[in-house]
This record gives C-alpha cells, structure tokens and sequence, in this order.
C-alpha cells in the first residue's frame, strides 16, 4: 500500500488554472492599466526608480491589483507578503510585523499586500500606522470600495491612492488572444457569442478567463452562439452592493441624467439598479427628491407624476409596478428644470439663522386682548383680498430687515409665467411703500 502512495506522488502536478497560467510575470505584460503602468503613469515610474511608496490599489474585481503588488515588489528588491484581510486577524499581523523588522536588521525591506484592506476595522487599521511610519513595511492595500469612506484617514495620509480601470473591451479581447494563445486553441464562439463573453465578464479579467477555461472543458468541437454561450454559462451578476459605493455612483448617474433631460441615459441608469437588486422604492425616493430639487415650479406637475409611481408601485409591485417608475423617469428628464426652489429655501435658511429672532412687524400680528392693541398689534393691516387684484403691497418682513429676493424664478415651463406674477407683486409694493411715504410726509 505505501508503495502505491508514493508511486502516485506529486510528481505530476494537478494542472494549474488558466488564469494562473496567464498571470504577467512583468509589468509591460499587464493589461488595462497603462494610464498607471505606462512610462509616465506614476507606477511605471516607481518601477523604473526601484522605489515603491506605500499605496491604496482601487479597482474593480479582476483589474490585476494582487498581480501588481508583486511585479512592483520585484522592482523594489522586497520581500512579498500577502494576506487577506477576510481571513486574518491581530495575530496574523503581529507575524508579518515580526518577519519585516527581523529582515529590516538584515538589510532588505518588505511589501506587504493585503486584500480588501477595507474588510479590516478601524482599530486593525491603524495597527498599520508605525510600521508604515518608519518603513519596516511598504504597505499596498487592495480595495473594491471607496477608500474615502473605508480606510482611516490617518492610514489614507500615508499611502497614495491609485485608481485601476476596469477592463474595457480591447483589454478584454487580448485576454482572450492570450488565452488562445496559451491553449493552441481557438475558442469554440461565433462572432456574437465572443461579444456576450465580453459582456458576461463585465470589466473582470478573471472572470472572463476562468469562464474560456469552462468553454473549453465543456463545450467541446462546437461552435457556439450567444444563446447557446447563455445555457452554458451563468451570467455574472452585475457589480454592485446596496450599501456601497457602486449604489451611490449609479443613483448619482441617474440623477445627473435626469438633471442633464436625457431620458435615454436615465432610463439606463435606473434599470441597473433595479435588475441589479435596489429596493425600487429608494429609486422612487429619489425621483420624488429629484421632482422638488431639479423641476420644481418650473413643472408642478413633476412631483405627481413622482408620487404617482410610488402609489403605482406599492399597488401592483414588481415587475408590473416598475412600468410607472419608467414613465416618471421620462416625465422627470423631459419637463423643464428649475432649482430656483432649491435655492431659494437654501437661502431662507441661511438669512433665518443670520437674523436671529426678529419678531413679526406689528401690524401682521393678531391683537386678541386689549393689551395687544395697545401695543399696535395689527394696527394698520391692509387685507388682501379687499385691495384691487388680491394684493395690497404691504411688507411682511421684520421692520429690522430689509427686503429678501430669495425666489429667482428661471425662464422656463411654468416660471415663466411665475416671473410675470412676481413682477406684478414687486410693482403694486413699489407704490404701496411710495403711498405709505407721502402718507408720513404729510
């Protein structure tokens, strides 16, 4: 029996992955990443200067970050570690610390890698800070997340921030020529299916080469087609985390859109979020936001039209309910935008703190006890609706402060005629305030 065991020795290495196979054994041979890796990217010079500062790899999934931090640790003469912030913890660090300082006295300095940097705590984060700080480590954390909002900032101070690209179709298509290359054979895909494969990855080089790898195991002497390419592979799920960064990049896109009157666009960015999983209710939040920022007065059907999504939707629910969603999209990127709303709240707020409590002037407030009208409460009060044209020109602000211009209507949709009914008020105060004037003359 135990020469059976040693017959079947690891003599012969089970086959490693293609996408093992295919990693870049240099820095020229990544793909996707010139603007960081070129001769001028900030990258490309660190390696050519043999000098690697500690740094922040953002990226999406698949991009080359692990594959990076390994090339540039050749270029610098260090010694690589690498752990995952998943699966290590306080101890795990402690060694690595121990194992840098202990080769520092010998004279060769260590890059140490960790994977979803942000995946560790505040506290784990800054056990970081004296290593870095005095250079027992070059430090390299990988991320898919924000770094802004997900590593300290006393951490962020001492590393650069480099963002990778996720990887468009060019950088797409040689990975599939070298995976070609590499296997002596062409994949089994017509023209559209190759395009789906492309698509299918969406940005993540990984992803794409372990799904060749999966082709060529299965798929035989065949030639597939698009439809044929969707049976046998599943489709990867879009890149996107509710409570992420990806969730505030797409509903910024969305608003910006709408902002920007492309329904095309909007549509789009509102349909990524709901196939990738939002709650449709956060989308309709938003375009009920939106309605009140971005339309306004200009439009006051847009806020209906807004509200009349979310009682559309909670009625019917999905996927019935998102064909409302969908018009309120349309009816928000096409009616005629105003933030003059937006603005002229923003400003009352800004002159209500500035002003403190200044009260009323005396003849707007109510005179319900004797005492009150002694004091002048409503003395002189022209009501409105008695005076010619529902107005008679009276001022409401403290008798302190001078007249505000908060509201600023645009010349657009319904301000339009807006503008000319605030026009009209301005005059009829003109000769109200002249009439009180020559009243006082006298």
């Amino acid at each position: 029996m135990s020469n059976l065991f040693e017959n079947a020795g690891l003599e012969d290495e089970a086959p490693r992955p293609l996408a093992d196979r295919l990693r870049p054994k240099s820095l020229e041979e990544v793909v996707g990443q010139d603007h960081l890796l070129g001769p001028n990217g900030a990258l490309g010079r660190m390696a050519q200067l043999g000098r690697i500062t500690s740094l922040i790899l953002w990226g999406p999934p698949g991009t080359g970050k692990t594959t990076i931090a390994r090339l540039l640790a050749g270029h610098g003469d260090l010694a690589f570690e690498q752990i995952s912030a998943i699966f290590s913890g306080v101890a795990d660090l402690k060694k690595v610390f121990e194992a840098a300082k202990a080769r520092r006295m010998s004279g060769r300095g260590t890059l140490l890698f960790v994977d979803e940097i942000h995946r560790f705590n505040r506290s784990q984060q800054d056990g970081f800070l004296p290593y870095v700080e005095n250079g027992t480590i070059t430090l390299i954390g990988a991320t898919t997340e924000n770094p802004s909002f997900e590593i300290n900032s006393a951490l962020l101070s001492r590393m650069q921030v480099l963002v990778l690209n996720r990887h468009d179709d060019a950088a797409l298509e040689e990975l599939m020529a070298r995976a070609e290359a590499e296997t002596g054979k062409k994949l089994p895909l017509a023209d559209d299916a190759r395009t789906a494969l492309k698509a299918m990855a969406d940005g993540d080089g990984r992803f794409l080469l372990n799904c060749i790898e999966t082709l060529y195991d299965l798929a035989g002497d065949e030639t597939l087609d698009a439809a044929a390419l969707a049976q046998l592979l599943q489709k990867r799920a879009p890149s996107y985390d509710k409570d992420r960064d990806g969730h505030y990049n797409l509903i910024s896109a969305l608003h910006k859109s709408l902002r920007g009157s492309d329904a095309d666009a909007a549509l789009y960015w509102a349909a990524r979020m709901l196939t990738a999983g939002e709650d449709p209710m956060y989308v309709i939040r938003r375009l009920v936001r939106f309605a009140s920022e971005d339309i306004g007065m200009a439009d006051p059907e847009a806020i209906h039209q807004a509200l009349a999504a979310k009682d559309t939707y909670e009625f019917l629910g999905s996927p019935e309910g998102e064909l409302q969603i969908a018009q309120a999209v349309i009816y928000l990127a096409t009616a005629p935008k105003s933030n003059a709303a937006y603005v002229a709240e923003k400003a009352a707020k800004r002159s209500a703190k500035a002003t403190g409590s200044l009260m009323p002037p005396a003849h707007i407030l109510n005179a319900p006890t004797k005492m009150m009208k002694n004091l002048g409460y409503g003395d002189g009060y022209a009501y409105d609706h008695d005076a010619e044209g529902g107005i008679s020109g009276q001022d409401y602000f403290p008798e302190e402060m001078d007249r505000q211009g908060f509201y600023k209507p645009v010349a657009r949709g319904f301000e339009r005629d807006i503008q000319k009914r605030l026009d009209y008020f301005a005059r009829i105060r003109r000769e109200y305030a002249q009439k009180i004037s020559a009243n006082k003359a006298e």
